[in-house]
């Protein structure tokens, strides 16, 4: 299974802000345990390179790392140089897509119109990811697809537990959770983090659930 239908296959993305050298490894870990299979470390996180070297190189054999909130071809290459397997977006960057695909990595830039949502599938996206999703709610996916359905919708923004369920109904391929999920100033105990595992267990039960209805 390639990295892109492991993204679909799993679902989930964890999107991670404010992460640190030393949390990043245990954060991945308590994820792992709680089921989620792909984590995104944000590219305005101080010392991002580093962050995201080690977390692909300690548990990048059982979680993908990628790279979120990648505005230029530059971030993307130093992303992907780290070890990033998918970069994200939240806007949408022609030259981004480009510098991302050159490298064989997984594109999923950021859109929100229809215009924008083809346009970045025309010039080699991947997956295009919907943000911010609670603007336009659950229903805008299945909009969309009416007329591409061909185009694998990520939604990421204000998604949790309780509206979960209606963007896997409505055909979302991937859901992306904040820091509804993951809050890294807010695990500083062993407490905290058995509290992710469960948190991250409900989410995926949520998803499961919802995506086998």
């Amino acid at each position: 299974m390639n990295v892109l239908e492991e993204l679909k296959s799993s679902g989930l993305v964890a999107v991670v802000r404010e992460s640190n050298i030393d949390n990043i490894v245990p954060i991945c870990e308590a994820l792992v345990a709680g089921g989620i299979k792909a984590l995104e470390i944000t590219a305005e996180t101080p010392n991002v390179s580093a962050i995201i070297e080690k977390a692909a190189r300690e548990v990048g054999n059982k979680i993908l790392v990628g790279a979120g909130t990648v505005l230029d071809p530059e971030t993307a290459r130093s992303v992907i140089s780290a070890g990033a397997v998918f970069v994200v977006s939240p806007t949408l960057n022609v030259e981004t897509i480009k510098m991302v695909k050159r490298y064989g990595v997984i594109s999923i830039p950021g859109a929100l119109t229809p215009t924008e949502i083809l346009t970045a599938y025309e010039h080699g996206a991947d997956m295009v990811k919907v943000f911010p999703a609670n603007v336009v709610g659950p229903s805008y996916v299945k909009s969309i697809h009416g007329p591409m359905p061909q185009i694998p919708l990520m939604l990421t923004g204000g998604i949790n537990l309780d509206n979960l369920a209606e963007y896997v109904q409505n055909g979302a391929a991937g859901i992306g959770i904040g820091s509804n999920l993951v809050n890294p100033k807010k695990l500083n105990s062993e407490a905290d983090y058995e509290a992710l595992v469960q948190e991250a267990k409900r989410y995926v039960a949520k998803y499961e659930e919802a995506f086998n209805k």
